[in-house]
């Protein structure tokens, strides 16, 4: 049976249906290393590089010439509009549903054709997006002439993570079209891990040219060096994992993630871009000591790409975007199973490997020395808004800004605030007085020290923001204080200071919100008196 597949990527949603002996006749997308890495990789496939939205509306001459029937059509709309991680789900999604209803549009001309051979179809996309998926779509609705409904929710349709089918990735995807139900092949008790893609790769900075075993793969087996993006170390300064360890581990109200990431379980979902110092960062532990990201190869194998695929990318970082973007072929696989075992196929007994394309030039990470990131000084302008590091009480937590400075003229201000939850309805802000004798007298001579003790630290207002706007080298060399380090220094005193049964109490105070938390008060107490004077 032969396969198109509409926003192809480097691959991964045809790689599936290779591996399962179907027949790939057709691909684009409109990415250039996408269209490089497809061809790569599978050299017999007419790949172009064009765009779906201008084929969907093609004149029927030109869509016909173009675009070969075909019994299966997949395809996987780029997703980042849809994404919860894109502006926390309120990005705007207008080209997203554009290039979605395109694809739906393809589906239509070809499925209600005269004489169709047109069997299945499957759109794969982020789980959000099933909201802005109709369940049903009518001629009118593409601009064609027609009595026709395209309907896009079969039984198949619904959620799929692709750890249970396989892939060593918590990757959790929307399936919707006409297909029948793949079956899982894991369960929770005999999930593939971030640990065993690890060990059967080895440490990347390894010589030897033992083989490797490809761990979704075991009849797939390479000598070490031919394993391609595989063989370099990109280590993280201090800096870059210091702030990631933040945000992952406090960051507000969201919960705590894994730092370094926990290998016991499959990884996280890989994303496109392969930061060093965010929340999503995904950051393992240097044989040799300290933090480093994944290789390329290491992330295409959490993807469940064989051992033996080339990222054709020029640069890391593309070659990166073209692993996260893509479908997990073990997911593909499972689908295209499906639709064998319902079409009475036979399928390959064992993995069929990759003939690549010679005549492409191939970048090769393999032995590239990458220094590590050096600090930048931030803007004279950067903002700032974080609280006191690991102390949210109750919902409370004390937090420092700079946010009500006037940036224009640079004449800056920092404020200490108490904040309470999230979301429109429950956040609120108070900034009370807190008065000497609205805390507890046994604590009174060590808050007083530590005040003094800071306060000398810090010069004024905008030499604070000067501090702030330093590299961590250049604060120690001039014992300034900068705003993290003032917060962690509020955070070791409170812990030191202040035992764990005094921590449990509340305290009473004049103004809103009346009864706080002990720490709290203390914490806020403290910062008011230090950022205030």
């Amino acid at each position: 049976m032969r396969v198109a597949d509409f926003f192809c990527g480097g691959g991964g949603f045809s790689e599936g249906f290779r591996q399962a002996g179907f027949d790939i006749v057709f691909a684009v997308d409109k990415w250039e290393p996408a269209v490089t890495t497809y061809k790569g990789n599978k050299p017999y496939v007419n790949v172009i590089k064009d765009d779906v939205v201008r084929i969907a509306n093609l004149p029927d001459y030109e869509f016909e010439a173009l675009v070969p029937d075909c019994e299966i059509i997949v395809g996987s709309p780029p997703c980042q509009s849809f994404s919860h991680s894109n502006k926390s789900g309120n990005a705007d999604k207008s080209l997203g549903i554009k290039l979605i209803e395109a694809y739906l549009k393809i589906i239509a001309r070809k499925k209600f054709k005269k004489d169709p051979v047109l069997r299945y179809w499957v759109l794969e996309n982020v789980p959000a997006v099933k909201d802005y998926i109709k369940d049903e779509y009518t001629a009118a609705d593409f601009g064609m002439e027609g009595e026709f409904v395209l309907k896009t929710n079969s039984d198949a349709s619904g959620k799929y993570n692709a750890k249970y089918f396989g892939a060593p990735t918590n990757r959790e995807r929307f399936l919707c079209g006409e297909f029948p139900i793949p079956v899982a092949t894991n369960n929770d008790d005999n999930l593939v891990t971030l640990q065993q893609v690890l060990d059967s790769l080895g440490d990347p900075l390894r010589t030897d040219n033992s083989l490797i075993t490809d761990i979704n793969y075991p009849d797939l087996k390479l000598e070490s060096q031919n394993v391609t993006d595989q063989h370099y170390i990109y280590k993280l300064a201090d800096f870059e994992y210091v702030t990631a360890k933040r945000l992952k581990q406090d960051k507000g109200y969201m919960g705590k993630m894994s730092f370094p990431e926990n290998t016991s379980k499959p990884a996280r979902t890989v994303m496109a871009t392969m930061s060093c110092s965010s929340r999503e960062s995904m950051i393992l532990s240097c044989e040799s000591g300290g933090y480093r990201l994944p290789t390329v190869r290491e992330v295409a194998s959490m993807m469940s790409f064989p051992i033996d695929y080339w990222f054709y990318g020029k640069s890391k970082a593309t070659k990166h975007t073209l692993v996260g973007n893509a479908v997990p072929p073990k997911m593909s696989y499972a689908i295209a199973l499906a639709i064998a075992k319902a079409e009475g196929l036979q399928i390959p007994l064992s993995y069929p490997r990759i003939k690549h394309d010679d005549s492409i030039d191939f970048y090769n990470l393999n032995g590239e020395v990458f220094p590590i990131k050096e600090e930048r000084s931030r803007r004279a302008v950067a903002k700032f808004k974080y609280h006191i590091p690991y102390l949210i009480v109750d919902s409370y937590r004390v937090e420092l800004t700079n946010y009500h400075s006037d940036f224009e003229n640079k004449q800056f201000k920092w404020d200490s605030e108490i904040h309470y939850s999230q979301g429109k309805d429950k956040a609120k802000i108070y900034t009370p007085k807190i008065y000497t004798n609205d805390l507890p007298s046994q604590y009174l001579d060590d808050i007083s020290n530590f005040i003094i003790e800071n306060r000398a630290k810090i010069q004024g207002a905008d030499e604070f923001q000067k501090a702030y706007c330093m590299t961590t080298k250049e604060r120690n060399e001039i014992s300034y204080l900068g705003p993290y380090e003032l917060l962690g220094n509020i955070k070791n005193f409170i812990d030191e200071k202040i035992d764990a049964e005094t921590k449990k109490q509340s305290l009473f105070i004049k103004d809103e919100p009346q009864v706080l938390p002990l720490v709290i008060v203390v914490g806020y107490f403290i910062l008011s008196h230090i950022i205030n004077k």
